[in-house]
């Protein structure tokens, strides 16, 4: 992890972002990266690579790798819409309707926004797909439970309290 520190003022949203990704183990395990940042969606990649793949005779990827480009795609796309505050966002529910298989030896590409915020909660969609949008490999929806935190966890230990 870099000495980047998200709160300075100079931090871009995509910088904080991938900060965020960087800070979750199993996402850099599985080599997801940050490739587009929108007005209101970004674009996660997951590299194809052996070790994702859930049938060796065919080369599919196994649907728990898609299941965890989705919610940390979407997952993104919360502190996305949260920005510049932050908060604590455990996903309550996600739902992931397969469409085909993924094709052996292609990256999986999500692209999700954050399409509604409350109080309490925020959703989040978006799709899977390898070469074309027009040609998903899945879609999911999901929300997200708002923990009421209104600092970054370091301005916490430092001794702010949150709002």
């Amino acid at each position: 992890m870099s000495d980047h520190n998200p709160s300075d003022a100079g931090a871009s949203l995509e910088q904080n972002l991938n900060l965020f990704l960087q800070g979750v183990p199993h996402s850099m395990a599985l080599g997801m990266t940050l490739e587009e940042v929108g007005d209101n969606e970004l674009v996660i990649r997951l590299p194809y690579s052996q070790k994702i793949v859930g049938n060796p005779e065919t080369g599919v990827i196994h649907g728990g790798a898609i299941t965890s480009l989705m919610d940390q795609a979407c997952g993104l796309a919360v502190a996305q819409a949260l920005a510049p505050t932050f908060d604590i966002t455990p996903t309550i529910d996600l739902r992931i309707d397969y469409m085909r298989p993924a094709q052996p030896g292609q990256d999986v590409l999500a692209r999700v926004s954050a399409y509604r915020k409350t109080r309490n909660l925020v959703f989040a969609r978006g799709i899977a797909y390898q070469q074309n949008r027009k040609e998903p490999v899945a879609h999911c929806v999901a929300n997200f439970m708002r923990m009421g935190l209104s600092k970054l966890p370091w301005q916490q230990l430092a001794g702010d309290q949150p709002q």
